[in-house]
């Protein structure tokens, strides 16, 4: 099987994809569509960008193009839960793009916004309903919602969804669901919470892989940068006048720090907006749209706020400030080297984050690189050992001083340069600091665009 007509898909949604210009499946494409097809349940450990959308929404298309019927008022056939509401929204834009020859009646249901546009929705019937599952329950439970009437259930990115608290949701949800139907579940790791829930509602299951749970893409070049706490906005700052780093998330653990980025970025003539939980919903689509369509080159985002960003083209991901939970930074990063392209994740990090750091390095099974040649190197942060960490460790030690043995020691810069409009740095003296370098020779350039 090379292409989707050897999926055997209905007409009516090969047209929708080659109207999208799709031909080939993804690598999750061609290995989950065929035993959804066959009514299997189905566990798949895919990061974002690989289409996994697709992966499951192709098959639900194809029981519609194969059995038309009538939507339900208020009982959908198939039901799809999602963290967050710009993941839900982006679903069901997947789901009406690709079914565009279908005549489906495709709902979003999620919160923030008024209740009613949805009740009545739902009362003119819906086939396909896309929710978070807080809504979804209120909904539920005013009895505009029944889902004893479900064939297919999904769960998507269900490891945020657990990160979220959504745990107890999501059960009640899924006791509402017929014990006889088809269940999905996608995450981008599989922590023990994830393997619980999948064991209690999928049926022998097909489990799917295509990068290892907790891994970062290949096609991602990491970097790390020791820094001030206080010099973090400026450093951010100096990497921006590198205009090869054309469209960039920049993610921060608060939503007040989300603000105050954008705003130090947009006064300093950079482009920028924020998207967090705090923002309304037409506030939040607004710099999405502005986002995707390049008016704004810098989206800064909280974790929650970021799921759901479909955007191709992110060059770079920065993490103003270091996730507490490793397997965030897996999801952060994923968010650029979409669709076989390239990308750069830099991460800053003070003296507080290096217990996380260390965290995000055993999560990835892999150091991440230093780069000093930057003009905020904090060398007593880079020799700071990891349990001097409040708040976000796990405790440990990394270890002392710079002659440490870790994998990732100072790196060359990554195929570009920034800051001062950069054409290279000097190379640095013999006399320069003991961390070994892993590869090797004088630095061409010193700074962090592609």
């Amino acid at each position: 099987m090379t292409d989707f007509a050897g999926l055997e898909l209905a007409q009516p949604i090969l047209r929708a994809l080659s109207d999208e210009g799709y031909t080939t499946p993804t690598p999750i494409q061609g290995k989950t569509i065929p035993p959804l097809l066959d009514g299997r349940d189905v566990m798949g450990v895919a990061q974002t960008g690989t289409g996994k959308t697709a992966s499951f929404a192709l098959p639900i298309l194809q029981g519609f193009a194969l059995n038309a019927r009538k939507a339900r008022p208020n009982r959908p056939f198939v039901l799809i839960l999602a963290p967050t509401r710009e993941l839900a929204t982006q679903i069901s834009d997947s789901l009406k793009t690709y079914g565009r020859h279908l005549h489906l009646r495709v709902q979003t249901i999620f919160g923030g916004t008024s209740m009613r546009p949805q009740i009545g929705a739902m009362a003119r019937g819906a086939h396909i309903v896309v929710a978070t599952p807080g809504r979804l329950l209120d909904l539920m439970t005013q009895n505009h919602i029944r889902l004893d009437g479900v064939e297919t259930f999904v769960l998507d990115e269900a490891d945020r969804m657990l990160d979220m608290g959504f745990i107890n949701d999501v059960r009640k949800i899924a006791q509402a669901v017929p014990k006889e139907r088809q269940t999905v579940l996608f995450s981008a790791t599989m922590p023990k919470t994830v393997e619980g829930l999948a064991a209690d509602l999928l049926n022998d299951p097909v489990r799917l892989e295509v990068a290892p749970a907790a891994t970062t893409a290949e096609r991602i070049e990491q970097r790390v940068l020791f820094v001030a706490k206080g010099d973090k906005r400026a450093l951010l700052g100096d990497l921006m006048n590198d205009d090869r780093i054309e469209r960039v998330l920049v993610f921060t653990r608060t939503k007040h720090g989300a603000d105050r980025v954008a705003r130090h970025l947009n006064q300093n003539g950079v482009k920028s907006d924020a998207i967090h939980g705090n923002k309304a919903q037409n506030a939040r689509q607004r710099a999405l749209k502005g986002f995707r369509d390049g008016q704004i080159r810098a989206l800064v985002a909280t974790d929650i706020a970021a799921r759901g960003i479909d955007v191709d083209g992110v060059t770079h991901v920065i993490n103003f400030d270091l996730p507490n939970e490793p397997e965030s930074y897996v999801h952060r990063i994923g968010r650029t080297a979409r669709a076989g392209a390239d990308g750069i994740a830099i991460s800053f990090c003070a003296h507080d984050e290096r217990g996380n750091l260390r965290d995000i390095e055993r999560c990835i099974r892999q150091p991440v690189p230093v780069f000093e040649e930057h003009p905020y190197h904090a060398a007593d942060v880079a020799d700071a050992p990891a349990n001097d960490t409040p708040k976000g460790g796990r405790g440990g030690n990394r270890g002392g001083g710079r002659n440490r043995s870790r994998g990732g020691q100072r790196q060359d810069a990554p195929k570009g340069a920034t800051g001062g409009g950069g054409n290279g740095g000097a190379k640095r003296g013999n006399g320069g600091r003991n961390r070994r370098r892993s590869q090797g020779g004088n630095r061409g350039n010193a700074g962090m665009a592609a």
